[in-house]
């Protein structure tokens, strides 16, 4: 397995790569049938610019994992940049490679001028909430997710 990765920012041409790297993400937690964005949802929403994020690169080029966030406002906080998704291929887990999109993740906020970041992790997922841990991060375990699908 390659041991040098590169953190670039995506671009509206790897936007399909995004994509499948969102619904390999929504397979993972169990939630295939969850995806209900499309392609075209994407490119409008990068167009609109309302997501970016950034790809881990290999030695050999293969895309092995992604982040897709964007800003938003904490009305206590500021500005915050939200990580919707952080994914890594299987076989490139435990590589260092998360480490390196996550700190490329929070140099985005600071570039951005945010005083927050924000995101979710499912409680099963041990091994994030283990990285998320030594990244010392706040859990608030008081709060819960609503949403309502329209």
């Amino acid at each position: 397995m390659n041991k040098i990765f590169t953190i670039i920012p995506w671009k509206k041409k790897d936007i399909p790569v995004v994509y499948d790297m969102v619904v390999q993400l929504a397979i993972f937690e169990k939630e295939p049938e969850a995806v209900i964005a499309t392609l075209e949802n994407y490119y409008k929403a990068f167009e609109d610019g309302i997501i970016a994020g950034h790809f881990a690169v290999a030695e050999n080029g293969k895309t092995v994992g992604m982040t897709l966030y964007y800003e938003g406002f904490s009305t206590w906080k500021g500005k915050m940049l939200y990580l919707e998704d952080f994914y890594i291929l299987t076989e490139y887990r435990n590589a260092g490679i998360g480490q390196i999109l996550f700190d490329a993740y929070i140099d985005e906020a600071k570039k951005r001028n945010c005083t927050m970041l924000k995101w979710q992790v499912l409680d099963w997922n041990e091994p994030a909430i283990r990285f998320y841990k030594k990244n010392q991060v706040e859990f608030l375990e008081d709060w819960l997710t609503c949403r309502k699908l329209i």
